[in-house]
């Protein structure tokens, strides 16, 4: 806008002062005095050269000075007429309306804006949803009634002005996801038809249609209406009578301040709170004891403790897990419904026999102790089948096997330390059987027998059995389990964690003359050397005398008997010489330091993440880490984004609008590089003593990842490869349903002179390709001599996405 230039405009008062709005045809604006420039409110809202008209406490909102709110309206413009807005969220499961608000870019970052001529739309798609909205221009004055019909769920709701603040929901079909109607169904539900509505001619009024369809169905929905009269159908809205509610062809992707937000979209409004389904969405003291660490006077205590000659030794090529004490809940319970590998026994024979071989039957004086045997056996002899109790049965109480230790991987272990390891054999014989009966079960099926079924003369209303304890998590190992992606971190046993942090309270007070007692043990975490001894770091809430509570976080190492101290260092330093003995009088392995294994509670974080056409992600992307920055008060991380030639958005704008602490913009061209662009990313890092955090745009972080991120990295020793919950379709971090993402390895933190030492990213082999690239960086890393830290993160998601459209190559 040129200087001096005149504008049409008007004076209107708010609730406490006054404001001049101009307009310039292209937009509503407003006069910022603290920048002496004018502020478009909602840019490309009308093309029409008719000024906008004052609403009164509806319509759209713009902020003037003083902090008055002031809210206009956009002008009726005649190329609007005959169509609406329409607004496409694709790759979404369910069924049910409340599904589509759980999307994460409901309501203002659909993959699609486009518009429709009539209120009947019918994409023969699945699994999308549908937000349809602008005016309705009625043919004349009276009492109408509307009504939707759709497969599968669908809300219409209605305004009585043109504000979308004021939209009422009038008619729906279905909540729950499985209602539906066929097309021109108009009155199968009671809610499919509003009560009569007076309208005028004269005016218009704001409509939102939501419709959602599943992955099954003849996917439609269309809204009919008809005047309040007897014996009148209802007929489908046309073009005559709507109108678009703003002109979106000219905007990007990232332009949303003139989507309208109304009740029907659910923006800035709570979701009622649910009882968490999953374990890991409890609270947990872990989520937020960071916070602690942002007092006046942060805990950094260092007592004195026996040795510091021992430094952790990782094989190259492996990763290892680590155990955790308490339990974090990152075990996926919830979805072992349909995922069964934490348990030993097959799927296939968890799905024929269940878990009977636990179970040890009570049996009445006199009875015989092969009877069940007898049964199990009998179809072998042409007898009925029964499933269930004529399973294998434990010969005796587990609680009389003897445990696997934590030191042990489940092939060191002997067969009889195993629960049921007697019924191996009959358990492989059961399978092969199964495998081999399917022709049998056809027959006997055809034959009018259920598959499954229980005999009846077998039901005992009265039968009791005998049940020992069994703990499952005895039977993992440490090794990095890439076959069953929902069970979580290894559980370290409550009396191993235990005796090592009264060691560790015994030297510390030891030093400091009693000064700390232990209030609670929020988190520790082992990583076992069978060679050695074990890594442990320690999370303790301490109560200092005379001040308040303190936060420990450090790492100590418990030593074998007989263990000595490593090799030198490749820098040639020699580590200190180990005593003579490396036991306490009392017996107890002694605690020691590990060899400069300190991590930085300052060091700067940076966040790299390639990008190229997902205006979506990247805005939701920049909104997380802002927020990120709000809650943690911590300025010490930057966010770096390489841009490869996005069209659907300016993503500098966008990044310098965002309110980071610190962030980078490089932009690149030619084709999508995951590799290229992580490498450019870490290049433009400057100091070496920092993190760099190898990214995804898709990802939910907890708000305690910069903790995480370095306390698992420290330069020179430890690389940090966090696993990530993957989303499925349909499901949001407030109800995860998915799994963890244990074969990949992209999300990796590492200080930036230990990824320069192994040779950054390979950005020759990945250069047309992405996937694999993390791995054969884990590799050199491992080759290097680092350790790779490997840990579920609670709260940590991959939201899901499709693949159809993204990262788009000319």
């Amino acid at each position: 806008m040129r200087a001096g230039h005149r504008l049409p405009g008007q004076v209107w008062c708010g609730s406490s002062e006054c404001v001049w709005l101009g307009y310039d045809g292209f937009g509503i604006l407003w006069p910022d005095v603290s920048k002496g420039v004018l502020v478009r409110l909602c840019p490309g809202v009308c093309g029409c050269a008719t000024p906008p008209s004052l609403l009164g406490c509806d319509g759209l909102q713009g902020r003037g000075g003083g902090g008055a709110v002031w809210k206009v309206r956009p002008p009726s413009c005649p190329q609007y007429k005959g169509q609406v807005n329409l607004h496409v969220f694709e790759d979404w499961c369910g069924g049910a309306v409340g599904h589509l608000r759980r999307n994460l870019h409901f309501p203002l970052f659909p993959h699609t804006r486009t518009t429709v001529k009539k209120l009947a739309v019918s994409p023969k798609w699945k699994n999308y949803g549908l937000r349809i909205f602008g005016f309705i221009h009625p043919a004349r004055d009276g009492d109408v009634q509307f009504s939707v019909a759709s497969d599968d769920n669908s809300e219409f709701w209605l305004s009585p002005n043109e504000s979308p603040a004021g939209a009422q929901l009038v008619a729906f079909v279905g909540k729950t996801g499985s209602e539906w109607t066929a097309p021109g169904e108009f009155t199968k539900f009671r809610s499919q038809v509003s009560k009569p509505k007076r309208l005028m001619a004269s005016r218009r009024y704001y409509f939102e249609l939501l419709h959602k369809q599943d992955d099954r169905g003849s996917d439609h929905v269309e809204v009919g209406w008809r005047a309040f009269l007897p014996g009148l159908k209802f007929e489908v809205i046309g073009s005559a009578h709507i109108s678009l509610y703003t002109d979106e062809s000219s905007l990007k992707m990232d332009h949303v301040a003139h989507v309208p937000q109304s009740p029907a979209s659910h923006v800035g409004v709570r979701l009622p709170q649910e009882e968490p389904r999953a374990d890991m969405l409890r609270p947990d003291p872990r989520d937020t004891f960071f916070l602690s660490e942002r007092g006046p006077r942060a805990l950094r205590l260092r007592p004195h403790l026996c040795c510091q000659g021992l430094s952790h030794r990782e094989i190259p090529g492996t990763v290892y897990l680590s155990f955790v004490y308490p339990n974090d809940h990152t075990r996926l319970t919830h979805m072992e419904t349909e995922n069964k590998c934490f348990y030993r026994e097959s799927p296939l024979y968890l799905e024929r026999f269940g878990f009977y071989k636990y179970m040890k039957m009570d049996r009445e004086e006199g009875q015989e102790d092969e009877e069940e045997e007898v049964q199990r056996r009998g179809s072998r002899e042409g007898q009925p089948r029964v499933l269930g109790p004529t399973a294998p049965t434990a010969a005796s109480n587990l609680s009389e096997a003897q445990p696997v230790t934590s030191f042990l991987s489940l092939s060191q272990v002997s067969r009889a330390q195993l629960p049921g390891v007697g019924e191996e054999e009959e358990e492989a014989d059961d399978e092969d059987r199964a495998r081999g009966e399917d022709d049998d079960e056809d027959s006997t099926e055809a034959a009018g027998a259920p598959r499954g079924r229980w005999r009846e003369d077998a039901i005992d209303w009265q039968r009791t059995f005998s049940v020992g304890a069994v703990d499952f998590e005895l039977l993992r190992s440490d090794w990095n389990d890439l076959r069953c992606n929902v069970s979580g971190n290894l559980q370290l046993p409550e009396a191993e964690a235990v005796d090592v942090v009264a060691q560790y309270m015994e030297h510390l007070n030891a030093r400091h003359g009693g000064r700390f007692a232990l209030l609670r043990i929020v988190n520790v975490e082992k990583r076992r050397d069978s060679a050695r001894g074990s890594r442990f770091l320690l999370e303790l809430e301490l109560q200092e005398r005379g001040a308040g509570r303190r936060r420990l976080s450090e790492y100590v190492f418990l030593r074998l008997p007989g263990a000595h101290a490593g090799d030198a260092d490749a820098d040639g330093e020699s580590p200190e010489p180990a005593p003579a003995s490396s036991m306490r009088p009392d017996g107890r392995p002694e605690l020691c330091r590990p060899l400069r294994l300190a991590w930085r509670q300052d060091v700067m974080v940076h966040f790299i993440v390639p990008v190229k056409n997902q205006a979506r992600w990247v805005a939701q992307f920049l909104a997380d880490m802002a927020a990120l920055h709000a809650r943690t008060g911590d300025s010490h991380f930057s966010v770096i984004l390489v841009d490869f030639e996005s069209e659907d958005m300016d993503v500098e704008r966008a990044l310098h609008s965002a309110r980071l602490p610190r962030y980078q913009y490089l932009r690149r061209t030619g084709n999508f590089e995951r590799s290229a662009g992580l490498q450019a990313g870490v290049d433009a890092v400057e100091d070496a003593s920092s993190i760099v955090f190898l990214c995804d745009l898709h990802i939910h972080f907890p708000p305690n990842i910069l903790d995480c991120i370095r306390k698992h990295c420290v330069e020179g020793k430890l690389a940090f490869a966090p696993v990530v919950m993957r989303l499925g379709c349909g499901s949001w971090p407030g109800d995860p349903h998915g799994y963890w993402e244990v074969n990949g390895f992209g999300l990796f933190g590492i200080y930036k002179s230990d990824f320069d030492r192994v040779g950054g990213m390979n950005t020759e082999e990945f250069r047309d390709q992405w996937g694999g690239e993390d791995w054969e960086l884990l590799d050199r890393v491992l080759q290097a001599g680092l350790e790779v830290e490997r840990l579920r993160l609670r709260n940590f998601y991959h939201h899901y996405h499709s693949k159809r459209g993204i990262w788009f190559m000319p």
